[in-house]
C-alpha cells in the first residue's frame, strides 16, 4: 500500500458520513467551507508544523495527528523527489489531490501549512547568495551572482506546485485550492507564502499569450452556455430565453480560454450592436426587442464583463480581452466606429452614504436652496435628500434632485481617488485600460441590484482607440479623463 492510499484510508475514517466518497465541489463551495472552518477552528493553527512534526501527541484542536502529518509531509516530499520524472511526480501529486478532495476543511488547512512552511527556500543559501551578489555589485561577476541569487530564491514549493499542474485535472485543482485559501488569509498569515506562490505561477501560466479568444454563441455546447448563466456577475441571467437573447445573431459574446481548462471561460464579455451609445440596460435585455442589423451598426456596447474563477483573483487579463474583442469586431464589422461600455457604478451608493454631508456642503447656495424646495425642507439636510431618492423614477429630467445626484456621481467617478486610483472598482478597470468617463445616466438600471448599488445610475466608458495612451498617461498623473458632458455635471 503506498502512502497516498494509506493517508486516504486514514482520513476517510475521520470524515462525516457521506463525505468520504466524492470531491467537495466548486471553487465557491470550497471557499465557503474554508471560511466556515477558519471561523470555527482558529485554534488549530496554534503550533507550527515544525513543532507538530516533532511531537508525539495531537492537540485536540489539530486536525491531523503528528504521525499522519509526518506521513503527509513524506507524500508531498515524494512529489518533488529529484530522482523521479515529471510524469511520475505528477502521478504522485494526483494521489495527494485525491486525498485532499475527501479531506475536511480543517485537514486541508494542515496541508496548506505543510506546503507553506516546509517547502520554503533554504535560508542559508539565500543569505550566501545575497552576500555574494552584494559583493559582486559593479564587478564583471555581477550577472553570475544575480543568477545564483535568483536560483536560491526559487523554493521547493514552486516545484511542488508545478508537479501538481502536470496531471490533467491538476490546474483545476490548484485554481480551486487558491479559491479556498483566499478567505483564510486574513486570519492565518502562515499560509501567505503558499498563496503568493500560487498567484505568481498563475500570472505566468495564465498569461494572455497562452489564452484563446473564442466566441460563445447559442450554438455552443449546452454545458458552456450553462456556465455563462452560472458566472454572469453584472446582470443576472433569468431564463433560457434571456441567455438566448444575449447570444443571438445580433449579439456577440467572447471569452478567454486556457488549454488546461478548455471548457471553462476564465472571463467573458457580452456585446450589443447599436446606432448610438446606450443609456439604459432595459432595452439591451429586452427579449422582445427587434434584432439589430449588425452589418449597419456603428456602435458596439460592452454591457457585461464577468470573471469566473475566484482562484485567479489578481491575475489580470480583462484589459487584453477588451482589446482583442475590439480588434475582432473591427475586422468583422468595418462600419463600427464607437466602442463603449454601459457599466454599473457598484461603489457609488456606499460612497454617497458616507460623503453626502460633504457633497451637500459643497453644493452652491442657489442649487442647495432649489434642492430644499424640491424635497420640501429648507434648508435641505441629508436625511431629506435620502428620503427623496427613494422615488428615483419619479423625478423629471430637469429636476434639481436629479441634477444634484448626477453631479455627485460625476464627482465620484471623475475626482474621487483612492491611493491615486479611481475609487470605484469598475471605473478603476476601464480607466486603467485607457477609457474615459463619457456619460452618466439617470435610471439606467432600476433593477433591485442597480438601485442598491447606485440608485439606478449607470455610466458609459468610451474606448477612443486614438487616445488610449493619452488617457493612461493622465491616469498615471492622478488625473481622471472625463468628457465635457461629465465635466458640465460638476457643481
Amino acid at each position: 500500500m503506498n502512502t497516498s492510499d494509506w493517508i486516504g484510508r486514514k482520513v476517510a475514517g475521520w470524515l462525516p458520513a457521506g463525505k468520504g466518497d466524492k470531491a467537495t465541489g466548486s471553487a465557491a463551495e470550497l471557499a465557503k467551507q474554508s471560511k466556515s472552518a477558519a471561523m470555527q477552528a482558529p485554534a488549530s493553527l496554534g503550533r507550527s508544523t515544525r513543532e507538530r512534526l516533532g511531537a508525539t501527541l495531537r492537540h485536540k484542536e489539530e486536525a491531523l495527528s503528528p504521525r499522519v502529518l509526518r506521513r503527509t509531509l513524506t507524500e508531498l516530499q515524494a512529489i518533488v523527489d529529484p530522482g523521479v520524472s515529471e510524469v511520475e511526480g505528477g502521478r504522485r501529486a494526483k494521489g495527494v489531490a485525491q486525498w485532499y478532495s475527501k479531506a475536511t476543511p480543517q485537514q486541508r488547512q494542515d496541508c496548506w501549512l505543510l506546503m507553506s512552511e516546509q517547502f520554503a527556500p533554504d535560508p542559508s543559501k539565500v543569505k550566501a547568495a545575497r552576500e555574494q551578489y552584494e559583493a559582486a555589485m559593479g564587478t564583471p561577476d555581477e550577472g553570475v551572482a544575480e543568477i545564483r541569487m535568483r536560483k536560491a530564491l526559487v523554493s521547493p514549493r514552486t516545484r511542488l506546485l508545478q508537479r501538481f499542474a502536470v496531471f490533467p485535472e491538476g490546474m483545476r485543482f490548484l485554481v480551486d485550492l487558491r479559491a479556498e485559501l483566499l478567505p483564510a488569509l486574513k486570519g492565518n498569515k502562515r499560509v501567505l507564502a503558499l498563496e503568493a506562490e500560487l498567484e505568481n505561477l498563475f500570472s505566468t501560466w495564465f498569461d494572455v499569450a497562452f489564452l484563446e479568444l473564442r466566441r460563445i454563441s447559442w450554438d455552443s455546447p449546452a454545458s458552456l452556455v450553462e456556465k455563462l448563466i452560472k458566472y454572469e456577475a453584472v446582470h443576472d441571467i433569468k431564463s433560457w430565453g434571456d441567455v438566448k437573447n444575449r447570444l443571438d445573431s445580433d449579439r456577440r459574446c467572447y471569452g478567454f480560454f486556457h488549454p488546461r481548462l478548455p471548457d471553462e471561460p476564465l472571463i467573458f464579455v457580452e456585446v450589443a450592436f447599436m446606432d448610438e451609445i446606450a443609456s439604459s440596460i432595459g432595452p439591451l435585455l429586452d427579449e422582445s426587442a427587434e434584432a439589430v442589423d449588425v452589418s449597419k451598426a456603428k456602435t458596439a456596447i460592452f454591457y457585461s464583463i464577468s470573471n469566473t474563477q475566484t482562484g485567479l483573483k489578481g491575475v489580470s487579463f480583462g484589459d487584453s480581452l477588451i482589446k482583442r474583442v475590439v480588434e475582432t469586431l473591427r475586422a468583422d464589422f468595418p462600419k463600427l466606429k464607437t466602442f463603449a461600455t454601459l457599466s454599473p457604478i457598484p461603489g457609488f451608493r456606499q460612497w454617497f452614504g458616507r460623503h453626502a454631508p460633504r457633497m451637500l456642503e459643497e453644493t452652491p447656495d442657489k442649487m442647495r436652496a432649489q434642492l430644499g424646495r424640491a424635497v420640501g425642507f429648507e434648508p435641505a439636510a441629508v436625511e431629506h435628500v435620502m428620503t427623496a431618492l427613494e422615488q428615483i423614477a419619479g423625478w423629471p429630467e430637469r429636476s434639481v434632485v436629479r441634477q444634484w445626484m448626477l453631479g455627485c456621481a460625476a464627482h465620484y467617478l471623475g475626482k474621487e481617488l483612492s491611493e491615486s486610483r479611481p475609487t470605484d472598482p469598475v471605473a478603476r478597470f476601464h480607466l486603467g485600460n485607457g477609457a474615459r468617463v463619457e456619460h452618466i445616466h439617470w435610471a439606467g438600471d432600476l433593477s433591485p441590484k442597480g438601485v442598491r448599488q447606485s440608485y439606478g445610475l449607470m455610466v458609459n466608458y468610451l474606448y477612443d482607440l486614438r487616445k488610449l495612451d493619452r488617457h493612461r498617461e493622465m491616469m498615471a498623473q492622478g488625473k481622471i479623463p472625463v468628457s465635457s458632458d461629465v465635466e458640465n455635471m460638476y457643481f
